[in-house]
């Protein structure tokens, strides 16, 4: 029997990257998996290719494991479409028992040249985001007196970035929503943290390369600095925290930022 047979995980920005390897190591461990995506171009960043081709993909490995997943596709943005995918996974699994906060997006900007959009879109998909689906999830936590929520932050949101004012902000701001829901929601036996992963070897390192006119490897050594000699780590490293918090084995941990950053934050 797997480590979350029975479970059902709902994630965000499951597509790619960093949520697309948790949904399938959730899986392979007997969870049941809503898997949340905007699988569309999107405005800002311009990186920000359609991912429903992935989506698709994935839900064909999950069953493939004979797992169960249900799609859906939406941005977090949309508090609409976040309620509709959460009462559509309440319909099929009849419950969420772990919420991976995990979609985002990154893009460099100096402070003097930001634009309001930009802002903007920064704080609404990082941190209004992870709001938005939060909101509509808890209930039915609170309903079973048992969940687990993890926020996908970031190195980020611990330190300053250069040149990522906007993207420090919204890390720094999921941060402190780990810490006031953790308190708020302990009384319902509801647990919620924070991990902050340094640069992750995800589809995302391409388009920002592409942005700065420079090689994924040149900027990850650029912004990095990690301790050990390596410029990145991966997604299934950041899965396997994600498992770790959500299981039984870290029953006592709420509130807390888990950090895997390769040292850069000892530095």
């Amino acid at each position: 029997m797997g480590l979350f047979e029975g479970k059902v995980a709902f994630i965000t920005g499951a597509a790619r990257g960093q949520g697309r390897v948790t949904a399938l190591a959730l899986a392979k461990e007997g969870a049941a998996i809503a898997a949340f995506d905007v699988a569309a171009k999107i405005e800002y960043p311009a990186y920000a290719e359609n991912a429903d081709e992935e989506l698709q993909s994935l839900a064909a490995e999950i069953e493939a494991l004979g797992g169960q997943v249900l799609l859906a596709t939406g941005d977090v943005r949309d508090d609409a479409r976040v309620t509709a995918a959460v009462e559509a996974t309440i319909v099929r699994f009849g419950k969420i028992d772990i919420l991976f906060n995990n979609a985002g997006i990154c893009a460099y900007a100096p402070v003097d040249e930001m634009t309001d959009s930009e802002w903007n879109a920064m704080i609404d998909i990082n941190l209004k985001g992870p709001f938005n689906v939060t909101r509509r999830v808890v209930p039915h936590m609170k309903a079973a007196k048992t969940g687990v929520i993890i926020n996908n932050s970031s190195v980020m949101g611990l330190r300053g970035g250069n040149r990522l004012s906007h993207y420090t902000a919204s890390k720094w701001g999921l941060t402190g929503l780990t810490k006031a829901w953790a308190i708020e929601l302990a009384p319902f036996n509801i647990r919620v943290l924070s991990i902050h992963p340094t640069g992750v070897n995800t589809p995302m390192n391409d388009g920002l390369a592409a942005m700065e006119g420079a090689t994924p490897l040149e900027i990850a050594e650029r912004s990095a600095g990690n301790l050990q000699p390596v410029p990145w780590i991966e997604p299934e490293d950041v899965a396997e925290l994600v498992l770790y918090l959500a299981s039984d084995r870290a029953r006592y941990a709420t509130g807390g930022q888990f950090v895997l950053d390769a040292g850069l934050l000892s530095c």
